[in-house]
């Protein structure tokens, strides 16, 4: 029979062993979708540069977000409050990722849609700040968009979540 104390050390040494694990596997997806990110390059996309043409393409904000997986401060994107008709593209590759169609308004303090564009992003799981999360990224560069949620409205229930500094936005006639 097990005293108080050998119970409580081999329960405290099985969710250490389980914490350990669970940032092992996010420190590793982490690390593949980083792709060779020592030189700044990486095989995985069509579109590609070095970490110095990133810098000298995107601004400091947009290299941030795209590169470095950042988050803009809620509200403080242009593109939240955009209404015109239109499309959102990829601020790294101009790859067009959102028709406004598909916008709505989610009180997040992020531009949102509930579908992107046919064959325009690329998702993986994102197991940063000890919580698993579905980034979305552009299929054609990498670079980092948001995340989807499964809180949206219909028809599809998801809230692509979007950085707008990941974006630019051509308007079109209605």
């Amino acid at each position: 029979m097990k005293s108080r104390r050998q119970f409580l050390l081999s329960g405290g040494s099985a969710l250490a062993a389980l914490a350990a694990l669970t940032q092992w596997r996010a420190f590793a997806a982490d690390t593949a979708h980083a792709g060779d990110a020592a030189n700044g390059t990486t095989g995985r996309f069509e579109v590609t540069h070095t970490d110095a043409q990133w810098r000298q393409m995107l601004t400091p904000a947009q290299y941030h977000v795209l590169r470095e997986e950042g988050t803009e401060r809620p509200y403080s994107s242009p593109l939240n409050d955009e209404h015109r008709s239109g499309v959102f593209a990829c601020a790294g590759c101009k790859l067009d990722l959102f028709s406004s169609r598909t916008k709505f308004e989610s009180h997040t303090g992020w531009p949102s849609f509930w579908a992107p564009l046919d064959h325009a992003v690329a998702t993986r799981e994102d197991g940063s700040f000890g919580m698993v999360r579905t980034e979305v990224h552009c299929r054609r560069c990498g670079g980092h968009l948001g995340h989807v949620f499964d809180d949206g409205p219909k028809p599809t229930g998801l809230r692509y979540c979007m950085n707008g500094l990941a974006m630019t936005f051509t308007p079109q006639a209605a």
